[in-house]
């Protein structure tokens, strides 16, 4: 049982990244009809503007301290953090432990706007291509995109540690009545998958209770009519565009302590994501999250020593094995509308 509990725990944490991943192409598909393959480098993109913000808050002066010698005798050399020297050192070094959240309204503004030129600069004049034609330029830029912070970070992966409060892990065992150290999880996985439910829950919100997301969700169903209404719908699809590359940076922000980013981190989840959205079903936002978390499960109980011992692999391929199940069983996904991925 304790091993079950275990890998559930293992299973909503990955489901948890899978779901805000696939949740923000499902409302750019759903929405402009776009295959967005460079949805993975904007998850990208908010790991590094986490990596940003630790660098600059620990950006630091040197002061002498004559009372103080290095090695060789000399005067040694005492590197401050200006925010220490700003707001004090016990302010001042909280302001640094606390850059990973903090970095979420760091990430906001700079991925709305990302968002938003990557709509308007690039992918609106391929409203009309063919999905083929779409998928080759957003993964050409995703290339360019990943070649950038490749340049600018370089190609190993970079620490970004969580808040002190947050590291060291939770006993699940001891409420659940089992003995002390047996079913233990670090603190900000649990932190994620919080933080994950939370954004799914304001994403469905804003759709389904503010008249801007009635709006856009009448957009999905039947854009010319709404656009007969007298409703600029393309730019009310321009701003959900922005605030799908939102959620996919904030995933990438929390999950900075996770898994170091490096550039190459949005290609790992890139083609998980998309095997999500057609599990799920294409331009379904439920079936995005359910098929997330299901997906995330199943590879975290496959990866069991019991079961790799008679299945070899098989945790490195059930995810497209479920997927080709799901396609040729109910090819428009387990909530997909009909008709979609069916003709």
């Amino acid at each position: 049982m304790d091993v079950i509990i275990l890998q559930l725990l293992n299973g909503l944490d990955k489901g948890s990244a899978y779901a805000l991943i696939a949740l923000g192409l499902t409302l750019i598909f759903g929405t402009l009809g776009v295959v967005n393959f460079a949805h993975g480098a904007l998850f990208m993109l908010g790991a590094f503007c986490a990596v940003t913000l630790q660098k600059i808050l620990s950006l630091s002066f040197e002061t002498v301290d004559p009372t103080k010698t290095d090695f060789l005798g000399n005067p040694a050399k005492i590197k401050t953090p200006y925010v220490e020297s700003w707001f004090g050192p016990e302010l001042g070094s909280s302001i640094i432990d606390w850059s990973v959240p903090l970095a979420i309204l760091f990430a906001i503004p700079i991925m709305i706007g990302v968002g938003f030129v990557m709509e308007r600069g690039l992918i609106k004049h391929f409203y009309k291509r063919p999905h083929a034609d779409q998928i080759l330029v957003t993964f050409g830029l995703a290339i360019v995109i990943q070649e950038v912070i490749k340049q600018f970070y370089g190609a190993n992966p970079i620490p970004t540690p969580a808040p002190d409060m947050f590291k060291g892990s939770f006993d699940f065992g001891t409420l659940l009545g089992f003995d002390p150290n047996v079913v233990i999880y670090p603190y900000w996985r649990l932190v994620y998958f919080f933080f994950a439910a939370l954004i799914i829950a304001a994403v469905f919100g804003f759709l389904q209770f503010t008249t801007f997301g009635m709006v856009v969700r009448a957009g999905m169903a039947d854009r010319e009519t709404v656009g007969l209404l007298g409703i600029n719908i393309d730019k009310r699809f321009t701003i959900m565009f922005g605030i799908a590359a939102a959620v996919a940076g904030l995933a990438g922000v929390m999950y900075a302590p996770i898994n170091s980013p490096n550039y190459h981190m949005g290609m790992d989840f890139l083609v998980l994501s998309f095997v999500v959205v057609v599990v799920g079903g294409m331009g379904s936002l439920p079936g995005a999250v359910l098929a997330g978390f299901l997906l995330g499960i199943l590879e975290s109980f496959s990866s069991m020593n019991e079961i790799k011992q008679i299945l070899p692999g098989i945790d490195q391929i059930i995810i497209y094995l479920v997927a080709i199940i799901i396609l040729l069983v109910r090819p428009r996904g387990l909530m997909g509308r009909k008709g979609v991925m069916e003709d």
